[in-house]
């Protein structure tokens, strides 16, 4: 019962007037035995009691009856009000005090009207309450008991856009023991459960000495997979030990979608006491990451209650109070888990994220992070060795790289390039000085110089990013100013959080927002610096060169229509330049993306391969490979995917992303048969 809640008390006038030294009157004291009620106090309010009630009733009973049964019902909220009755002599030995009494309950609103309190006095002339458990409810009797009987909800299924079941009810075993079916050799039955079960002596111990446990009661200890045939045979030569089929949150798909789900788990009392008064109960189950936690207020079931007096047989005698369960909402995401699936396919055993979505609605289709961890791991409970297996990875299977942003690199350079074109303080058929492999501004820069990889003939905006030319753009940077490259950057959303229903982690550049050198500035320009972007955010900002220079926002449930983010972050005619000149990364044999080109369809696309590096000068730093990849051109069927995997120094850089990210194209505008599991298992 939710403490500290105030009791509102109407009276009529005059009625608690000049007490002074006077004894207090039944008004008052019902209006104190309510207060003390709100607070839990029950052995307080016992005092209010007259000596016949106490004779019926002694106080330990008192205490239990009540906290049992407001405990029960989760009251709260108590309002009491004293209704204005019929003339009556205070000093009379007996009083009748008329009110009306509402409370929140687990069932709702629970109020009874014409109640009546009955105060005598005492042989020292004080009143006390003639109480009895209609003081309670009425036609609730001393040897009645109330019970509240749950009607359980079921949990909202997650779809994908083809409502291909990504999360929703399974059946898994749940592993228990029968007390009285335990062998002579208690001690040594226990240590071998608890060996197989990884869990703890004293755990079963408690879990078998709670106080509803009979020698014939099924006492559950652990859920395990319904396919767990070699464990369950040797948990069954174990007298005692019963499995039953048991109703658990199950993912179909595992670790291939697993931080897009995510998972449920048994609430916490912290969250039972941050969601009071929500209709959360200790059994709750609650979503903890991914959309099970991004869309726990419609995926949540609401249970049913029902308040009911048993009598002295047990029979119902009366319910009091009513609420029909409400099952969950199902929520359809404009996930493909087929082009999910055959993302993470690519990338598995890599560290790395991909994004996917359809650039003219801004439908977000895939969202892959791998390692992964399988999220029927944590619905079941993770095994003390399991979860030390899966923390102390240093791949970190847990880590949502698609949450995080990350050194661009390459993949930059059109962004650059379009803002460059907008501002004006760039002409892409102007041919700029050779300066072979390594620039500097001047003589300021000291010994620091860009480099590139590769000297071509003709230095322009189309071969610069053909050949992926760091001088190019570290130039095109230069020429914007610091002023210019950022007002341009916070033009695209950097330094915002991008409306999305996960909260991603923001794009940034420079120290606050600032470029703080002209060396920065150049390095900047190519995706290098201080340049941090979210993988969704980029593929928010590539939208832009197939949008006409608008940048569409990216959604994830269906039902939602297109949405301009940024209007106009690129003028018209520079969008289309570099789309242009994307297009010829690809299909340009001396392109950087050229195994990517396809007959069947035209893409656009720009590699990236980005140092993490402690300065120029160091050897041993690790690269971010990237690949950017744009389809829209005669399809009804639009895509861009955004890949990104760590550690590709040594591997080929970007180029050993582009095939991973080309598949993903072969599968969704070609149709390629997938080689996986499509449609959902049925057990856990």
């Amino acid at each position: 019962m939710k403490k500290g809640a105030a009791v509102l008390l109407l009276i009529g006038l005059g009625l608690l007037a000049g007490c002074g030294k006077k004894k207090p009157q039944p008004e008052q004291l019902l209006t104190e035995y309510f207060q003390l009620l709100n607070e839990e106090n029950y052995e307080e309010m016992y005092a209010y009691l007259s000596e016949d009630a106490m004779a019926e009733t002694d106080k330990e009973t008192f205490v239990n009856r009540n906290r049992n049964i407001y405990g029960g019902i989760e009251a709260s909220d108590i309002t009491v009000e004293i209704a204005e009755g019929e003339e009556q002599e205070k000093d009379a030995d007996t009083r009748r005090v008329k009110y009306s009494i509402s409370m929140q309950t687990l069932a709702g609103e629970l109020a009874f009207d014409d109640m009546t309190a009955i105060f005598k006095k005492d042989e020292e002339g004080a009143y006390k309450m003639e109480w009895d458990s209609q003081d309670i409810f009425p036609n609730l009797q001393n040897t009645d008991k109330v019970r509240v009987v749950t009607t359980e909800a079921k949990r909202g299924n997650i779809y994908d856009r083809n409502h291909v079941e990504l999360a929703r009810e399974g059946v898994a075993s749940s592993v228990g023991l029968v007390p009285g079916k335990l062998p002579e050799d208690r001690e040594a039955a226990l240590e071998q459960l608890a060996a197989l079960l990884e869990i703890s002596v004293e755990k079963i111990e408690k879990a078998l000495s709670a106080g509803w446990v009979r020698d014939d009661t099924f006492v559950p200890l652990r859920t395990v997979a319904k396919d767990a045939t070699d464990l369950k045979e040797q948990l069954l030569e174990i007298p005692g030990v019963m499995i039953t089929d048991t109703v658990v949150r199950f993912y179909p798909f595992g670790e291939k979608a697993a931080q897009l789900t995510g998972y449920v788990q048994n609430i916490t009392a912290e969250e039972l006491e941050e969601r009071a008064g929500q209709g959360y109960n200790q059994n709750s189950i609650i979503g903890k990451a991914g959309a099970e936690r991004i869309y726990e207020d419609q995926l949540r079931p609401r249970d049913g209650y029902s308040i009911q007096i048993l009598n002295e047989l047990g029979d119902v005698k009366q319910t009091i109070l009513e609420k029909a369960p409400q099952d969950g909402e199902d929520v359809v995401l404009t996930i493909d888990i087929t082009l999910q699936q055959y993302l993470y396919q690519e990338m598995e055993g890599d560290e790395g994220c991909a994004a996917a979505m359809d650039p003219k609605s801004g439908a977000v289709l895939a969202l892959v992070s791998t390692p992964a961890y399988d999220p029927n791991d944590f619905v079941m409970g993770y095994t003390a060795s399991a979860w030390e297996a899966v923390n102390a990875d240093e791949a970190q299977p847990l880590y949502n790289r698609w949450l995080a942003s990350w050194v661009p690199g390459s993949a930059f350079k059109p962004v650059t390039a379009a803002l460059a074109l907008t501002q004006g303080t760039l002409d892409p058929e102007e041919e700029v000085p050779n300066d072979g492999l390594k620039w500097q501004q001047d003589e300021s820069w000291g010994s620091y110089f860009v480099t590139t990889l590769e000297d071509y003939p003709v230095k322009n905006l189309e071969n610069a990013l053909i050949h992926s030319d760091n001088i190019y753009f570290a130039k095109a940077a230069v020429g914007m100013g610091a002023d210019g490259f950022g007002e341009g950057l916070k033009s695209l959303g950097f330094g915002e959080t991008m409306p999305f229903d996960f909260e991603l982690a923001v794009s940034s550049f420079g120290t606050d927002g600032k470029i703080t050198s002209e060396i920065e500035l150049a390095d900047s320009g190519y995706g290098q610096g201080k340049v941090l972007v979210n993988p969704l955010h980029l593929a928010s900002v590539y939208s832009a060169f197939v949008n006409g220079g608008d940048m569409i926002q990216p959604y994830l449930t269906e039902g939602q229509e297109a949405v301009c983010w940024k209007e106009g972050v690129f003028s018209q005619e520079a969008a289309e330049t570099v789309l242009q000149d994307l297009y010829q990364v690809v299909e340009s044999e001396e392109g950087t993306a050229h195994e990517a080109y396809r007959t069947e369809y035209r893409l656009a696309g720009k590699t990236g391969t980005a140092e993490i590096k402690a300065s120029q000068d160091d050897t041993t730093g690790t690269e971010l490979g990237w690949f950017v990849g744009l389809c829209t051109e005669n399809t009804d069927k639009p895509l861009l995917i955004t890949m990104m995997i760590e550690d590709v120094k040594g591997r080929g850089g970007s180029h050993y992303v582009i095939p991973k990210v080309a598949a993903g194209f072969d599968a969704w505008v070609l149709g390629k048969a997938p080689e996986f599991q499509t449609e959902p298992e049925d057990e856990v």
